[in-house]
């Protein structure tokens, strides 16, 4: 109930195809069929250029999956984020892998993407910062699956570490040809190739790769969230649905403690919510960033991806005992 009133949501569910224009022209559609309130965009390519759409028309949005720190730093009052950022996130799959890999060498490649460009940048400055030798950037686009030239040139210069900035579409292939040159490099990747997926398009090369997420993985979510989305879906959640599930309660939350569904009158509860969701305890900075958020660190373990620890600032705990801390 809203304001005394029965209040009934209704999904309007569009498609940005992960394209920067597709997602400006989504973001017109929506604000001119008058949504209250919006979750998403997926892509920080496309969570950008519709950012200024939604905030002319002040509409809250609130992305479960958008990483690229350029969202929030944009100063729209209208933009939320509920996982961490690239330049937290980067850094911990950075620090993960000089603390525990050691590596004297390290190759950094990026798609060319908000995305995959901002986490390969924020890798490389924690690397140097440690030390460590970074080769010169190599880059490929989006699409790239043909990675060879690439890998054959720095299989000249034998790293022991290779870290990808991009999405697992492209990501697997480039590990699963990495070994096939004879690479040895432990490969690492960020959220976007974080995923079950990559076992399919990597095949056995998958194993052992190192990779991070931006929040805790969906198996540590709320348990009441996980039982719930495995009898409506008959499936375990993927990556952000946790996240996105609690974007769109924490837009209800706030309508709640507003007494309204009107953007104007919600948006200032929202920015100072204090809300415990399926992905924990969720409070915004004046960025709309979502305060200390975890990074889990994880490896592919007999083709399933298998949390191995938690980062929180600049607290690495195993992810054992950061599960025992939740319950």
């Amino acid at each position: 109930k809203i304001d005394g009133k029965e209040v009934k949501f209704t999904l309007v569910a569009e498609d940005d195809q992960a394209d920067p224009k597709t997602g400006a022209t989504v973001a017109q559609k929506l604000v001119d069929a008058k949504v209250v309130g919006v979750v998403g965009h997926l892509n920080s390519g496309t969570s950008i250029p519709a950012s200024p759409i939604y905030n002319q028309a002040g509409i809250p949005v609130l992305s479960g999956s958008a990483t690229n720190p350029k969202l929030t730093e944009q100063g729209f009052k209208t933009q939320f984020r509920v996982v961490g950022r690239d330049d937290q996130q980067g850094p911990a799959i950075a620090q993960y892998l000089a603390d525990n890999n050691k590596p004297k060498m390290v190759a950094v490649i990026d798609d060319a993407t908000a995305y995959g460009e901002g986490i390969a940048n924020e890798v490389e400055k924690t690397l140097k910062a440690a030390k460590i030798t970074v080769l010169p950037r190599e880059k490929g686009t989006d699409k790239t699956t043909d990675w060879k030239a690439i890998l054959t040139k720095l299989r000249g210069r034998n790293p022991d570490a290779v870290f990808y900035g991009g999405m697992d579409a492209t990501g697997g292939p480039l590990l699963k040809q990495g070994r096939e040159l004879g690479i040895k490099a432990v490969f690492s990747f960020g959220d976007g190739a974080c995923t079950d997926k990559m076992k399919e398009l990597a095949g056995d090369a998958a194993e052992g790769l190192l990779c991070s997420q931006a929040g805790i993985p969906p198996q540590a979510a709320d348990k009441k969230f996980l039982d719930a989305y495995k009898k409506k879906f008959n499936t375990d959640p993927i990556l952000y649905s946790p996240f996105t599930y609690d974007a769109a309660n924490l837009l209800i939350e706030a309508m709640k403690n507003a007494n309204s569904t009107d953007p104007k009158k919600y948006l200032p509860e929202l920015q100072k919510i204090s809300f415990t969701g399926a992905s924990g305890p969720i409070s915004f900075d004046e960025k709309g960033d979502r305060k200390s958020p975890e990074i889990t660190i994880f490896t592919m373990k007999g083709g399933k991806l298998d949390p191995i620890a938690v980062v929180k600032g600049d607290k690495t705990m195993k992810y054992e005992e950061f599960v025992k801390g939740m319950k």
